[in-house]
């Protein structure tokens, strides 16, 4: 391709060093789509006849299907996605191919096909987002009621419910959704006819090619338009969010299925066996979300240590952007496919989950909402009932069974009254708060909000 200023070939450990296309193959949709609008903003130009243009598309259309179908040969020699169909068009259809690259360049063919691909990925990321946020729903509807202690530090805290649980991870996963659609706004602007940094003085009409492509308008700096990555990072850093939730649930799965918590139960077909001791059932699934979550930072770092000292405009470093990319997202669409599976078979283990709950240390913090709303200033009762706990745990006396009007005269003979799970949740109105009523509340709007 640049053969008019080079006397000697490229040296075969240099194609090796910088092809692409063994990678940026998977863009050939969207570059065939911008080749289109690329050669229909010709024909409005004056550059290109209908029956030229015709014969690009048809061409390419063709090219298309052979890509599709893995009948089309690769050439490392012709370097990256845009090469290779540029070549295999021209074979086919002689000069309107060797056409085709006026007033456009690689820069900004490979900046506009990664947005169009970015745009496809984040849509279907979040069609996967939503299924996995059914699956949790479903789980929390069915276990709406199941009380398990909720923890701090690991320690158990307060009673909560399996319901209430799993609905942090619906909001968390929702802000995930949130953040791809804002990622999906910002790159959705066209960089084609910025050229290779300053454009061309063959203007075509870059709105018409802009529209064609679904962009919502065009860039209007033609030396930020080819060397920006922003949109890549920031997908990047979606991705790893995304990540670091599904790795949190998997934590606290790995704990729930432990014998030690035993508070839920995998499927088989979501869990694998010990080759050595036959009775072992491991959550290989959770594990190894907890660990591709590391891929998914280690590509928001390697392509922010790329673009992090790279004057403007484009630098080849830039083509590293692409196998982080293209891994990120491989990575965790089977992530999010495998949890979504996973979380739609397991089983919520309620009598176990009720008996850690029974633990009457669980309500200490209510005991202390029982002093202040008998006029005991909260710092103070708060103490009384780390007194209370202490001779708990000296007399080996479970919190319930002490006799608290011996602790203080504070204490009411009703006292005991505070240590009732199901009042203690119904007692938790306030919004977002894990009364029965509210989990099943929140359950309902989130599925009409999806619906």
């Amino acid at each position: 391709m640049w053969k008019g200023r080079f006397a000697k070939a490229t040296a075969d450990l240099v194609q090796q060093y910088g092809e692409s296309i063994s990678y940026d193959w998977r863009l050939y949709k969207h570059d065939i789509a911008g080749s289109i609008a690329h050669a229909r903003a010709q024909v409005k130009a004056g550059l290109l006849n209908d029956e030229e243009f015709q014969a690009i598309e048809k061409g390419l259309r063709e090219i298309e299907i052979e890509i599709d179908a893995g009948e089309f040969d690769f050439s490392i020699e012709l370097e990256d996605i845009h090469m290779n169909i540029e070549s295999a068009l021209t074979k086919r259809i002689g000069a309107p191919g060797a056409k085709l690259h006026t007033a456009r360049s690689r820069n900004d063919q490979v900046a506009t096909d990664t947005r169009l691909y970015c745009r496809e990925e984040i849509i279907n990321l979040t069609t996967q987002l939503n299924e996995l946020q059914n699956a949790l729903l479903q789980q929390a509807e069915d276990y709406a009621d199941a009380i398990i202690p909720g923890y701090t530090h690991l320690q158990r805290g307060q009673p909560v419910t399996v319901g209430h649980h799993l609905l942090a991870y619906v909001e968390m996963l929702q802000r995930d959704k949130s953040r791809l659609a804002d990622c999906s706004k910002r790159l959705n602007v066209s960089p084609l006819g910025s050229g290779a940094l300053a454009g061309s003085t063959i203007n075509l009409d870059r709105y018409q090619i802009a529209e064609e492509l679904g962009f919502d308008t065009v860039t209007t700096n033609s030396m930020d338009a080819i060397s920006d990555r922003d949109y890549i990072a920031e997908f990047l850093f979606s991705m790893a969010l995304v990540g670091t939730h599904l790795s949190r649930l998997s934590e606290d799965l790995i704990l729930w299925c432990s014998s030690e918590f035993g508070f839920a139960t995998l499927s088989d077909a979501h869990t694998t066996g010990s080759s050595l001791m036959p009775q072992k059932k491991n959550p290989d699934v959770c594990e190894l979300t907890r660990g591709k979550t590391g891929r998914l930072y280690g590509n928001l770092i390697a392509l922010l240590t790329a673009a992090k000292g790279l004057p403007l405009t484009y630098n080849r470093d830039l083509q590293e952007d692409k196998e982080p990319l293209f891994d990120s997202i491989d990575t965790l669409k089977l992530a999010l496919s495998v949890n979504t599976e996973m979380i739609a078979d397991m089983t919520i283990n309620v009598d176990t989950c009720r008996a850690a709950a029974s633990d009457p240390l669980l309500l200490a913090t209510d005991l202390a909402d029982y002093l202040v709303k008998n006029g005991v200033p909260f710092r103070q009762a708060h103490e009384l009932v780390g007194q209370a706990v202490a001779v708990s745990v000296e007399t080996k006396t479970p919190l319930d069974e002490l006799d608290l009007t011996k602790i203080s005269e504070h204490y009411g003979a009703d006292a005991k009254d505070v240590f009732s799970l199901q009042t203690a949740l119904a007692a938790r109105t306030n919004p977002g708060a894990p009364s029965i009523e509210n989990v099943r509340q929140q359950v309902a709007e989130w599925k009409a909000q999806k619906a």
